[in-house]
């Protein structure tokens, strides 16, 4: 019988550790690597220009990976089910292989392909490889739910066994026995989009920081591996708020980079400079919160919204959506704040400490809009936010899900100060406060009004006055805070904030490993029926919006709390 495959990439764009792919490889007869240009996807508003970017230099890296074994990718437009059956036809297919996609959509879409299918009488094949583990292995292994805290996750992983070993990427003789047809027309019938075809405007676009693809992946694998040895050991490297020529987060976002290659890269060299045979799993911790994340999600179609959604606390947030866009055009008066938000439109990444003060500040810390409004916003903007990832982070940094400390506040000055004392990184990306002394540079506000004209820079004219008073802002929202966690306690019968002052002065939680690890102190677990009935009762606003203490006319001379 003659086997016609069919691999389709979505993310696992790559040609190492692509199960997937070998799958159609095996015993085939000829093989096309396909990419569908999916308008739930292209036709998104929410997609910003660097993220598509990435997206097509991956897929021509791809394609030139391809070239090398004498076959190319069929990059085709239109929707997944109106394009499989032409295809099916045309190329006489009776065999599909495609990359399980643990996301609810990603599920709901490869179902309806699996069903069509079988109407055409093809053969569907589906393996793992974007994530480690087995996610309905974690969830079955703790009683049929995913865990919601990051520890007893960490417990559950550590009774599996450990992930399946990578594959070898594609070799020239396995291609060489499945080559398909490439037809002498195949840039036209079958080409890369460009940007511009995809309505964006290139003029003036800078160089992309990150570029996308495998090949760039894995050099910067590479290079990671050689530079930091520190990895293996229990040294912590100093901060940097740039990005990183080793930076891997985007690669793995997009399946350019196999985690389990990154998984036993560092597991070798952790026994080879340390000599033992359990490395701990703190060592590949941004590997399992992604597994944590991933695991919260699968099931759950609304994870990346407040309403309907069984683990999320349901706060009653303000709408400002004038508050919502000086955040993220980065106008908020605040240096810090509007240094990551202007670094993260330019370059798609802002480091993790840097989200976790821009969160804050839009959230719970000082503007009280909601976690979805800057969800979306990460995910217009971010390369490395995938669906369940970035939902994730923004209910935890919202103290919405997994993590209850809401006094835990980042100040957008002091956090800022102690992260990059000298300031150049405000300097960087916010030039025309590049004049200021490093006194006032987290503060421009603060300084004399002789020293704003000396340095050409005057707050409230050639840079924004502070939108809204911090200090006041924060213990408010700490008070709205704990009058929600005060119901959910009251509603299950618990004291959750015995030891929580009415009013604290802001606390920011240490940047150490045991604060990123654990559920921490006093974490209580609440039912979903819990979290959604707490102001399913009563949507009774008891403060004030924060738009009433937003400070439009803010004095530049006016005194803010540095800390």
């Amino acid at each position: 019988m003659v086997v016609n495959s069919v691999h389709w990439f979505r993310k696992g764009l790559r040609l190492h550790d692509n199960p997937a792919l070998q799958e159609a490889l095996s015993g085939a007869d000829t093989v096309r690597c396909v990419y569908v240009l999916d308008p739930w996807f292209a036709g998104a508003a929410n997609v910003g220009i660097n993220r598509w970017r990435f997206l097509l230099e991956s897929l021509e890296d791809l394609d030139n990976s391809l070239k090398k074994l004498n076959s190319r990718l069929f990059v085709v437009r239109g929707q997944p089910t109106e394009v499989f059956p032409r295809l099916f036809k045309e190329w006489n297919v009776t065999r599909l292989t495609f990359e399980y996609d643990p996301e609810p959509y990603g599920k709901e879409r490869d179902g309806a392909i699996i069903k069509m299918a079988q109407e055409f009488g093809v053969e569907t094949v589906v393996r793992n490889s974007h994530t480690l583990y087995n996610l309905d292995r974690i969830i079955e292994m703790n009683n049929n739910n995913p865990p919601l805290t990051f520890k007893r996750f960490q417990t559950i992983v550590s009774r599996l066994e450990l992930p399946r070993r990578p594959l070898a990427s594609v070799s020239q003789q396995q291609m060489n026995q499945c080559l398909g047809k490439i037809s002498d027309n195949h840039d036209q019938l079958y080409s890369i989009p460009s940007l511009e075809e995809l309505g964006f405007r290139t003029e003036g676009l800078p160089p992309a920081v990150w570029r996308g693809g495998e090949s760039e992946a894995l050099d910067r694998l590479s290079r990671y591996l050689d530079k930091n040895v520190w990895v293996a050991n229990t040294r912590v490297k100093t901060c940097s708020l740039y990005a990183s020529p080793t930076g891997l987060s985007p690669y793995l976002r997009f399946g350019c980079l196999s985690c389990r290659m990154l998984y036993y890269n560092l597991r070798e060299i952790y026994m080879k400079v340390l000599r033992r045979s359990s490395p701990p799993l703190s060592l590949y911790g941004q590997l399992l919160w992604r597994e944590f994340f991933y695991t919260a999600a699968t099931n759950n179609p609304n994870f990346d919204r407040m309403e309907g959604n069984p683990i999320c606390v349901q706060i009653p947030w303000d709408q400002n959506p004038e508050a919502l866009a000086k955040w993220a055009e980065g106008r908020t008066g605040f240096p810090w704040i509007d240094a990551i938000m202007t670094q993260l439109r330019q370059e798609g990444w802002i480091h993790h400490r840097a989200r976790h003060a821009v969160a804050c500040f839009l959230t719970r810390g000082d503007l009280w809009i909601s976690w979805e409004s800057g969800m979306k916003v990460f995910e217009e903007l971010l390369l490395d936010a995938d669906w369940s990832v970035n939902g994730g982070s923004w209910m935890w940094l919202s103290c919405s899900a997994f993590f209850q400390q809401f006094f835990h506040c980042y100040c957008p000055v002091g956090f800022g100060r102690r992260t990059d004392p000298s300031g150049d990184y405000i300097r960087r990306y916010i030039p025309i406060l590049k004049d200021f002394p490093n006194r006032y540079i987290y503060e421009p506000w603060n300084a004399p009004e002789s020293l704003q004209k000396a340095a050409n820079c005057v707050v409230g004219v050639d840079y924004p006055k502070p939108m809204i008073n911090h200090a006041e802002g924060s213990r408010l929202n700490i008070e709205r805070m704990k009058q929600v966690y005060q119901q959910l306690s009251h509603y299950r019968g618990l004291s959750l904030l015995a030891s929580v002052p009415t009013i604290q002065e802001e606390a920011e939680p240490p940047m150490t490993d045991e604060s990123q690890t654990s559920s921490g102190p006093g974490t209580v677990k609440f039912s979903s029926s819990d979290v959604e009935n707490v102001f399913k009762r009563s949507k009774l606003r008891l403060f004030p919006p924060v738009s009433q203490i937003l400070l439009p006319e803010f004095s530049p001379t006016s005194k803010q709390p540095s800390a």
